[in-house]
C-alpha cells in the first residue's frame, strides 16, 4: 500500500505560479509511475502529467505543455508539479496517483491522494 498526500495548493492570480507536492508513505513510491490529475467542478477528472519511476521520462497533457513541469525526488518519496503561467481554467482539485505499471502512458493508476485545491483568479 502507498499513501499519497498532496500539498501546495492555494489561491493565485492569473499568470502566477504554484508548486504542488505529493508525499508518499507506506511502501516507497520509487518503483511507481507517478501522475498528476485534476478535476474542475462539474467536469470529469483529466490527466495532467506523468513521470517514470526513475524520473527520466515525462508526459504531459497538451493544455499544460510549456507551463507545467513534473519532477520527482525518490530519496524523499515526493513528486512535484511546478505550475507556471496559471490560467483561470486551471482551477481544479489536483490529485497525484501512483501506478504499478511501467509505462508513463498508462491509464491505470492504483493509488490516489485526496487532492489539493488550486484556484486561479482572473
Amino acid at each position: 500500500q502507498v499513501q499519497l498526500v498532496e500539498s501546495g495548493g492555494g489561491l493565485v492570480q492569473a499568470g502566477g505560479s504554484l508548486r504542488l507536492s505529493c508525499a508518499a508513505s507506506g511502501r516507497t513510491s520509487r518503483g511507481y509511475v507517478m501522475g498528476w490529475f485534476r478535476q474542475a467542478p462539474g467536469k470529469e477528472r483529466e490527466f495532467v502529467a506523468a513521470i517514470s519511476s526513475g524520473g527520466g521520462l515525462t508526459y504531459y497533457a497538451d493544455f499544460v505543455k510549456g507551463r507545467f513541469t513534473i519532477s520527482r525526488d525518490n530519496a524523499k518519496n515526493t513528486v512535484y508539479l511546478q505550475m507556471n503561467s496559471l490560467k483561470p481554467e486551471d482551477t481544479a482539485v489536483y490529485c497525484c496517483a501512483a501506478s504499478v505499471g511501467t509505462s508513463i502512458m498508462t491509464s491505470t493508476y492504483d493509488y490516489w491522494g485526496q487532492g489539493t485545491q488550486v484556484t486561479v483568479s482572473s
